[in-house]
C-alpha cells in the first residue's frame, strides 16, 4: 500500500496526473508514505524536495502540501530525498535512496543509475521490482530544519512595472525581474491595443 492506494489505485492517479506512470513517481509514493510511518500522527508538516523530478509530484499528489502554498520547498541538490519537518520545530526525518539496497534489485539499479539505456529497460520488469522493492529501497535519517532559512517569501506591495505595465511584488526591485532580463527563455511581441513590446526577456 502507498498510504491508503494500492499499487495499481497510485499508478492510474499518477498518470493521470504525470501524464505516465513514472518508475520515479511511483517510487516517490512509497517515500511519502514510509515517512509518514516515521511521523508522529497530527504534526503540520513542511516538506523540502531535494529533487525537481518526479518527487515532488508524489508529494503534492499524497499530502496537503504543494509548490503554490509554500508547503512544498525544493531544494534542487540532484539527490532523490525529500524531508518532512514540524513547522513549529524544525524537527523531522529525512528520506532518501539508499544505493547498496539497490543491488538487490537489478531493474531499478540499471534503471535509477543510469547503466541501462532506455531501449533496453524492461518496463513491466521495472515496475514490478518497484513494487515489490517498495519503501525498502530507502533509510531514514533524522533532521532538524533551520525554520529562519525556511521562512515563507512576503511579496509586500504590489507596483506596476514601468517597464512592461505588468502587476508585480514591489519588492523585487524598480521594474520587474523579467524585465531586468535574464529570466526568461523567451521574447515577447508586441502587445495588442497600445503595441508596447516587453524589454527582451533571455538577456545578452
Amino acid at each position: 500500500m502507498i498510504l491508503s492506494h494500492t499499487f495499481e489505485e497510485y499508478a492510474r492517479i499518477i498518470k493521470a496526473f504525470h501524464g505516465s506512470t513514472a518508475p520515479g513517481l511511483m517510487i516517490g509514493g512509497f517515500m511519502v508514505d514510509l515517512a509518514y510511518r516515521n511521523l508522529p500522527e497530527g504534526g503540520l508538516y513542511d516538506v523540502i524536495c531535494e529533487t525537481a523530478k518526479c518527487l515532488p509530484d508524489a508529494v503534492q499528489l499524497l499530502t496537503p502540501c504543494s509548490i503554490g502554498n509554500q508547503w512544498l520547498r525544493i531544494i534542487d541538490t540532484g539527490r532523490f530525498a525529500l524531508a518532512f519537518y514540524d513547522k513549529n520545530t524544525g524537527k523531522g526525518i529525512r528520506v532518501y535512496i539508499d544505493a547498496p539496497r539497490l543491488d538487490a534489485w537489478p531493474q531499478i539499479k540499471g534503471w535509477f543509475m543510469k547503466l541501462t539505456p532506455k531501449s533496453g529497460q524492461d518496463e513491466a520488469r521495472l515496475m514490478k521490482e518497484i513494487e515489490e522493492a517498495g519503501s525498502s529501497l530507502c533509510s531514514v535519517e533524522t533532521i532538524e530544519v533551520s525554520l529562519d532559512r525556511m521562512k515563507k517569501q512576503k511579496g509586500g506591495a504590489i507596483a506596476l512595472c514601468p517597464s512592461c505595465g505588468e502587476p508585480y511584488p514591489s519588492l523585487r526591485g524598480a521594474i520587474c525581474p523579467a524585465c531586468r532580463g535574464g529570466i526568461l527563455p523567451y521574447r515577447s511581441g508586441p502587445r495588442k491595443g497600445n503595441g508596447t513590446i516587453i524589454r527582451d526577456c533571455i538577456g545578452k
